[in-house]
């Protein structure tokens, strides 16, 4: 079983490190894990700032690292300046990450650090991420990957840290909600961020996506947590149409990893 001590050592042997910091449990086991291999004299945890990064997401991961005095830097990337992220193709993802890596590639450079490091596992691997062409290019360097480390390995080292976020669900950029081919912009990222914060207010503990399908508004939650929206669909459905959606529907399949790729109507995705 993969150590928190291996991980330690294979970060410790880096000069200095920059690392790609969402908050999510992934970065911030190599946040926790970093400062205690480096020190804040070698390492740093960057978050970068953008209309696509949830305010919770960012909160936790604040908290996260001042409970465990991880030195961390706030950027602004500027991604929804880039014609090509806006217009929403099926790689995304990939200019989305293009952006963070100069931003950060330019952070590392002025601290003089010679490595730029993400939250990669084996798992991730296997799924649609364009992102990862980006961090290639970069040279960016996923020590789970390099590890052999799953998710499970890393939700296992989560906990044994202590790390509160160790069973917290995914929590993708808000642009990966919006149908492809259907321009990201400011206000749609919005409206994500409220209608998932609704469903939260159901009680739902788990993952959540709504979809943005332009005027539809498309709810996908755990079949276990379906009913905790089922008993309050009437008044969801309102708060949802009050952020400018006009219709919403509640998934009958449910929550599932990529469910817009379906529905990508040809490679833009438009």
């Amino acid at each position: 079983m993969p150590t928190i001590a291996q991980l330690e050592s294979h970060l410790g042997a880096l000069s200095g490190a920059v690392l790609g910091y969402s908050g999510g449990v992934d970065s911030a086991v190599l946040a926790v894990v970093g400062t205690r291999a480096l020190g804040p004299s070698r390492f740093l945890a960057v978050i970068g700032r953008s209309a696509s990064y949830p305010a919770v997401q960012w909160q936790t991961a604040r908290d996260l690292a001042a409970r465990f005095q991880v030195p961390i830097l706030e950027v602004n990337t500027e991604e929804l300046a880039d014609p090509d992220y806006v217009a929403n193709p099926l790689n995304r993802c990939y200019f989305c990450k293009s952006e963070l890596w100069r931003v950060l590639g330019a952070v590392a450079a002025d601290r003089g650090f010679e490595f730029l490091l993400d939250g990669t596992n084996l798992d991730d691997l296997t799924e649609h991420r364009p992102g990862a062409a980006a961090g290639a290019a970069r040279r960016v360097h996923s020590p789970f990957v390099d590890l052999g480390w799953t998710k499970a390995d890393v939700r296992g080292a989560a906990r044994r840290l202590g790390l509160p976020t160790w069973d917290a669900p995914a929590a993708p950029c808000l642009s990966s909600r919006i149908r492809y081919g259907l321009p990201v912009t400011a206000e749609r990222l919005r409206q994500v961020e409220l209608a998932e914060g609704v469903i939260r207010e159901c009680g739902v503990l788990g993952d959540i996506r709504v979809r943005h399908l332009g005027d539809k508004a498309r709810v996908e939650v755990l079949a276990a947590e379906r009913p905790l929206v089922e008993r309050r669909w009437e008044e969801v459905a309102g708060r949802l149409c009050s952020l400018g959606f006009a219709e919403a529907e509640l998934d009958a399949s449910g929550y599932r990893r990529g469910s817009l790729l379906p529905i990508a109507s040809g490679p833009s995705g438009a």
